[in-house]
């Protein structure tokens, strides 16, 4: 079988699959974005947003991807000489930490091994110590399909009085992340992960506390005006429509799904991903405790090499997922289960992945994997 995009069994880490309608949404002839259409889009969009972030609050939507939301979030919340407290255990976590350096001097970085939780005791100690202006961590970690447990950072976090700024690019409408609870002060998301949508747009949610200690940091990610547009239905710069008309689109269809059944639904996935792997023999890559219930890395099989099992479940099946990243590349996959992915997705990777051991003489139960899934199916 030829690789074929439109019709190809598509399970990464992001960007997701995307709904037709969502898809279809993106077709519309050019409209004004400072006309009265338009911002009667961006009015729907506004009252949509607390479905997705689960929280009211003060929001921006960027034209950009995560990474842009990072910035925008720490441009304006970080300060030059107060200290900054960044929490890393993978690719991700290691980003946050060169974007906050960009904006403040006085960064304490406490790293992890890539699959390992964060150091929760050596992050209560430093903020014990009363100067941390911020804590910058990860809440979903898909480099290494882990997802941290912020909710035993957020005594620490409240009593020392830090702002919390998580990156939540590939938790939220994934995972659950009760911003209000644990007093997320400013969370990004991206549009193209458990929300479905296209990538290249950045979602921002502040607090009440998070909004009031904006500062401007840069012109065009500069927070302020974005937040300060969309109340009036507007951004500041030419927006990228396309994709806003598809986030409409992507937002009313988690409405009627609710946050709450898409996140069931996706650990029901994540349940039977992990089921699934072990019938078959495949290890975990990150301590299974905190496996992430958005995207599954597993180590690649004994003695197949990344090229064994990617190229050929692409170019054989028509099934991608996703290899690894920085030192981890070509020594795990990962299967993204996020989204709208759904049983028939897990159903085909998995029978070929039999396949390929199969062919390599690796297969110990024939059907082993099929019949975990289904023993989780609805």
């Amino acid at each position: 079988m030829t690789f074929d995009p439109e019709t190809a069994t598509f399970l990464i880490a992001g960007p997701v699959k995307i709904h037709p309608r969502v898809l279809r949404a993106m077709s519309l002839p050019s409209v004004n974005h400072r006309g009265d259409y338009f911002h009667g889009v961006v009015a729907e969009i506004r009252e949509l947003l607390p479905v997705l972030f689960g929280a009211q609050g003060h929001q921006a939507i960027l034209s950009g991807s995560g990474t842009a939301g990072l910035e925008a979030m720490y441009a304006a919340l970080l300060r030059k000489k107060e200290r900054t407290l960044v929490l890393a255990n993978g690719n991700f976590g290691d980003r946050s930490d060169l974007i906050a350096r960009r904006y403040c001097e006085n960064v304490t970085t406490l790293s992890a091994p890539w699959g390992q939780h964060i150091p929760l005791e050596a992050a209560k100690k430093e903020l014990e110590k009363g100067d941390v202006r911020a804590v910058c961590v990860v809440r979903n970690e898909t480099s290494v399909g882990l997802q941290n447990d912020l909710a035993a950072l957020v005594p620490a976090i409240k009593k020392s009085g830090a702002l919390f700024l998580v990156d939540g690019i590939s938790a939220v409408a994934g995972i659950p992340l009760p911003l209000e609870e644990w007093g997320v002060d400013a969370v990004v998301a991206g549009s193209q992960k458990g929300l479905a949508a296209p990538a290249g747009l950045a979602l921002i949610h502040l607090s009440e506390r998070g909004s009031k200690e904006l500062a401007s940091g840069t012109f065009y990610l500069d927070l302020a005006p974005h937040v300060a547009d969309l109340r009036k239905n507007d951004t500041p710069w030419t927006p990228a429509v396309p994709l806003f008309l598809a986030l409409r689109e992507a937002l009313l269809l988690l409405q009627t799904e609710t946050l709450d059944g898409r996140l069931r639904h996706t650990r029901a996935l994540a349940e039977a991903t992990r089921a699934a792997a072990e019938a078959l023999g495949l290890q975990l890559f990150p301590d299974p405790a905190y496996a992430s219930d958005t995207v599954t890395a597993l180590r690649n099989p004994e003695g197949l090499d990344d090229a064994a099992v990617r190229k050929v479940l692409q170019d054989r099946y028509n099934v991608v997922v996703q290899g690894g990243q920085g030192a981890l590349k070509g020594k795990i996959f990962r299967i993204g289960h996020m989204g709208i992915a759904d049983w028939p997705d897990l159903l085909v990777v998995f029978a070929a992945l039999e396949r390929i051991l199969a062919r390599a003489g690796r297969l110990r139960t024939p059907g082993a994997s099929l019949e975990a899934i289904t023993r989780h199916m609805p």
